[in-house]
């Protein structure tokens, strides 16, 4: 039974921990889900461990928005208390309080 636990929570703002980019988490996979290719893209010394969890992000760097797959040891909360722009986020957010977004989506 895989016991791994999250240290972020949906609707967090977050940063890489290497690269220009932040974002809000709107998924989390327990450990690594997503291909082969895409995993065996990251440079050999940079790849991390797949048994971790890994978070879907709504991300933004100065250029774009887009969505990003990143592993929980290149995260790190995001200090700024700014909001993100990315414009899918009132798709399945509500408002930016208090350094988050709420979940609020409705179901059809």
């Amino acid at each position: 039974m895989l016991k791994t636990h999250a240290k972020y929570t949906l609707g967090q703002v977050v940063r890489h921990r290497k690269h220009p980019f932040r974002g809000v988490i709107f998924d989390v996979d327990p450990e690594f889900s997503n291909t082969e290719e895409w995993y065996d893209a990251i440079p050999p010394e940079s790849r991390p461990s797949k048994e971790q969890p890994f978070y879907h992000l709504l991300a933004e760097n100065d250029q774009s928005y887009y969505v990003a797959y990143v592993s929980e040891q290149n995260l790190v909360l995001d200090d700024t208390g700014e909001p993100v722009d990315h414009p899918d986020l009132g798709d399945l957010f509500g408002e930016f309080r208090d350094g988050r977004y709420p979940l609020e989506f409705q179901l059809n």
